[in-house]
């Protein structure tokens, strides 16, 4: 059994790098006094050791993780084993000598368990519809003949020479249509048509027609034409190469050749309808996931969107633009990426760290084989940059920015790729949002910036500036559970450990944040922007006519604006950081108008008065009568249907209202 809780193992890679154990220590985490010389050879006992006597392992190394794996499952260990590279990330590096604190921050941070996430299942059968327009798509399907259900379908007037033995369908057509995934694939097809058996030098079709549909599961195009999906490169099942490209045809056709069986994916989003500030009442709000979803998951569903996990493919935008949480990043949640933070640069200044790290955040595909390169060809990381993989980098939103500045960061580095597989328009406005917010704050020009390379050494070089002073107010907040709670509170501590804390800042347009700006004079009272706020922004009194404002939750859907019937409503993007600390802010109240007929409150006076000018020069309350009818309108219901009644008052008799004139 083992006898304590954790072991933190550290190794100097056969003395390639010096590991600074006492910065480890200052930082409370549990290592022994002298690292290991080459752990994963000549000292495996120091490992098995430990598998023994702890509960929870760390070994600091990731090159021979699945060597360590597998002497854990043999000894029988059913506790936790982490593995956290700092010799890439800090030991091989100029400034290796001064790395303790950043080892620190990168051991503290892999000791946050990873949050869980759900896998959604696709299913292909094999059945496969090669596109093609010339000889190459003809020898693509009779390669994947022999492992999946193909038929081949030619653009029209392909001059394809007719095979020997039919086997398998080969059709003309023309795409009209295409949606669906791996394994659910329909696409409309038009000029649709059979070949003729009496084909000769290149194959003939019979008579075409339009509006053929084709199912199947996955799709090979090879047309050389525009891809059928948007971010194609995205879409499960969907495969496409130039024609003219013999390599990356084989490369295509080699993986066709795999999909057949059942396909697991991580449901990359979780998604809360009821937190979705869309559309309320058939009034548009929210289309901000909308606008940014390269591949088209995301659809308007009512009230609020719905977001197909089949066609996701994790990009991360629409959580990071979310203004309320409805859509969540799962791959790993924000508010465990956050947890990583805030250890790891709590561990950074308590290990001694003087300076104020950055912090890069970057993927696994791209980003880290770069960190790699940086690291064995180049002077290696420097020591105040603190790498962080994260799975896309258009996950990150403006919460995660704000809470690391808050903690104490003194930068945070985005890298993507020089193209990124898809567009990064919602990465850019939170990048505009956090610099107009620090640009009124006192933070230094480009704090949190994108790097976007292929390139090693330029990636070294866009990281070369030394270190900023730490500032002197530095937050230790946890983060909340809901992204909208993290993303305000974030956003106040921020700014209050700023070189120069502001009490308002304007917004661009877009902002999750603002003011309702009320017209009090064209107002009324009616209180319908209340009943349509989807982010309950907008309160009301029982007791009052009253119309009250929770800025810190206004979301600038503009659904408000849009319902009310007097346009007393516009929107100011702005975080104001006073207000967010005021609950529920007063716009507008009234004394209660009260019935003419028995004393009661049912209305509001400028709602009565703005009926009645609105109604002065109808009809029905012109004359003797109408003055009778405009009485009506300052009784409550109870007493009007009692007046109508014993007046005997008819509404369609426009001769009797009016007196005959």
């Amino acid at each position: 059994m083992p006898e304590t809780q954790h072991r933190i193992l550290t190794c100097t890679c056969e003395g390639t790098m010096p590991v600074d154990t006492a910065a480890l220590h200052k930082a409370g985490l549990p290592t022994s006094a002298r690292p290991a010389h080459q752990l994963c050879r000549a000292q495996l006992d120091n490992f098995r050791s430990a598998l023994g006597d702890f509960a929870a392992v760390t070994v600091t190394c990731t090159q021979e993780a699945a060597l360590f794996s597998e002497l854990a499952e043999d000894a029988g260990f059913d506790g936790s084993l982490r593995f956290v590279n700092i010799r890439e990330a800090g030991g091989w590096s100029e400034q290796a000598g001064k790395a303790g604190p950043k080892m620190a921050a990168l051991v503290a941070m892999a000791g946050i368990e990873p949050a869980g996430f759900d896998v959604v299942s696709m299913e292909s059968a094999g059945v496969a519809l090669v596109l093609g327009a010339g000889p190459e798509a003809l020898e693509a399907a009779e390669t994947l003949a022999e492992a999946l259900d193909i038929t081949l379908l030619l653009t029209p007037g392909a001059q394809v020479t007719p095979p020997r033995r039919t086997t398998f369908p080969t059709l003309q057509g023309r795409i009209r249509k295409a949606q669906g995934h791996l394994g659910a694939f329909a696409l409309t097809v038009d000029a649709f048509a059979a070949p003729t058996p009496s084909s000769r030098g290149a194959l003939r079709f019979e008579d075409a027609r339009d509006g053929a549909v084709s199912q199947c599961d996955l799709v090979l195009d090879l047309t050389g034409n525009a891809p059928l999906f948007p971010a194609a490169d995205l879409r499960p099942g969907y495969l496409r190469a130039d024609p003219r490209d013999r390599v990356a045809v084989a490369r295509v056709v080699g993986q066709a050749a795999q999909m057949a069986g059942t396909f697991d994916k991580p449901r990359y989003i979780d998604f809360s309808a009821d937190l979705c500030a869309h559309s309320r009442n058939q009034v548009i709000g929210c289309t901000r996931c909308l606008d940014l979803c390269p591949t088209g998951a995301i659809t308007p569903a009512g009230d609020s969107v719905a977001i197909d996990p089949m066609i996701c493919a994790g990009c991360g935008q629409c959580a990071a633009v979310c203004p309320t949480g409805a859509a969540a990043y799962a791959l790993p949640t924000v508010e465990n990426l956050a947890e990583r933070l805030r250890a790891g640069l709590i561990a950074w200044f308590a290990a001694g760290g003087t300076g104020a790290p950055v912090i890069l955040l970057h993927d696994e595909g791209h980003g880290a084989p770069l960190i790699d390169a940086v690291a064995r060809f180049g002077k290696g990381l420097a020591a105040h940059v603190i790498p962080v993989q994260i799975n896309e980098a258009t996950q990150i939103g403006p919460e995660l920015l704000a809470a690391a500045l808050a903690w104490g960061a003194g930068g945070l580095r985005i890298l993507t790729r020089a193209q990124p597989q898809h567009p990064i328009d919602g990465l850019d406005e939170t990048l505009a949002m956090i610099d107009v917010i620090g640009a009124e704050t006192g933070y230094p020009a480009d704090t949190c910036a994108l790097i976007q390379t292929d390139d090693p050494d330029a990636l070294e070089a866009a990281l070369r500036a030394p270190a900023l002073r730490a500032r002197a107010a530095r937050s230790s907040f946890l983060p909340p559970s809901d992204k909208r709670g993290l993303l305000t509170l974030a956003l106040s501590e921020m700014n209050r450990t700023a070189p120069e804390p502001a009490a308002c800042v304007d917004l661009p347009a877009g902002a999750p944040f603002g003011a309702v700006v009320l017209d009090t004079d064209a107002c009324t009272l009616c209180l319908a922007c209340v009943g349509a706020c989807p982010a309950g922004a907008l309160h009301d009194n029982p007791d009052m006519p009253m119309l009250r404002f929770t800025e810190s939750a206004c979301v600038q859907c503009g659904i408000c604006a849009a319902t009310c019937p007097e346009d007393a409503i516009t929107l100011a993007p702005q975080a104001d950081f006073t207000a967010w600390e005021n609950p529920r802010r007063l716009l507008k109240q009234e004394e209660p108008f009260c019935c003419t007929a028995c004393g009661k409150a049912f209305g509001t006076r400028s709602s009565i008065a703005r009926v009645q000018e609105k109604l002065q020069d109808h009809w029905m309350f012109a004359g003797e009568s109408g003055a009778r009818r405009r009485a009506l309108l300052t009784m409550c219901d109870d007493c009007r249907t009692i007046q109508v009644v014993a007046d005997g008052f008819d509404p369609i008799d426009k001769e009797k209202v009016t007196g005959g004139n």
